[in-house]
């Protein structure tokens, strides 16, 4: 599948994709959020593929904010209608996806762009990296999430500093108050993301999209976290995944998980 604004490489069961809008600072407009989600959509259902990394092409950003001159113009209705389909094709649908999914944050993480890493399971962030939630400079608010989001990570203290005073961070304090699981040379960060999927892989995929869901429960409205996990836990004892796993282990072996 050809895609206008993303790259997609795949390798040794991890999928990468790079958007790719370095003239823009890889901003995000809806042709890049449709080419993500069609990208997305299309991994989930690649049996080769076990890990997701998000990044942004060069070395200055990873998404540098909405694209601005895109909506400049838009009414009451469109912009709702901008947000709202927006959570649906990209933001909402990455958390929800059953693959893990890292944000490899190599520079600029801006408004849109910080929203679509915070959707993301976890970051890790380049020592370069700057990020911050500058809506309110604009007479906006954070549109895809970032309300929601980010007071989950980082506490609703700190959420309402950095939404009002639409400030950047670095990353070395993006760490500090738990946005970013980790800080590495911007050289090294790929490699390490890659890392941490390859830990995954070892592990049962089943397993993983069931405790993303049970996780994900806990911040949903209507949506009781415990239950979740105490019917997804029951559910695992049907899978090949547990059979296999408790036989490896009593077998003193590794396992080798299929998924199903």
């Amino acid at each position: 599948m050809n895609y206008e604004n993303i790259l997609i490489s795949i390798e040794n069961n991890t999928a990468t994709i790079t958007v790719n809008r370095p003239t823009k600072l890889n901003a995000l407009n809806k042709d890049t959020i449709a080419d993500l989600h069609k990208a997305f959509k299309t991994l989930a259902k690649n049996k080769e593929v076990a890990v997701i990394i998000l990044t942004g092409s060069g070395e200055k950003a990873f998404v540098a904010g909405a694209d601005i001159a895109e909506f400049s113009n838009f009414s009451i209705e469109k912009g709702t209608e901008l947000a709202a389909e927006g959570h649906e094709k990209l933001f909402d649908f990455i958390e929800n996806l059953k693959k893990p999914v890292i944000a490899a944050i190599n520079g600029f993480a801006l408004g849109g762009g910080l929203e679509l890493a915070m959707a993301c399971h976890f970051r890790v962030a380049s020592e370069n990296a700057k990020m911050g939630l500058p809506e309110v400079s604009l007479g906006l608010i954070p549109g895809y999430g970032g309300t929601q989001r980010l007071p989950q990570l980082v506490g609703k203290g700190r959420a309402m500093e950095m939404i009002m005073t639409a400030a950047m961070i670095t990353a070395q304090d993006a760490y500090r108050i738990g946005l970013v699981n980790h800080v590495v040379p911007q050289e090294e960060l790929l490699a390490f993301c890659n890392s941490i999927a390859h830990k995954i892989m070892k592990n049962s995929p089943f397993a993983i999209g069931k405790a993303i869901k049970a996780i994900n429960a806990n911040f949903k409205e209507g949506k009781n976290g415990f239950e979740t996990e105490i019917k997804a836990f029951g559910k695992c004892f049907g899978t090949e995944d547990f059979k296999e796993g408790t036989t490896a282990f009593l077998e003193k072996r590794k396992a080798n998980f299929t998924g199903k």
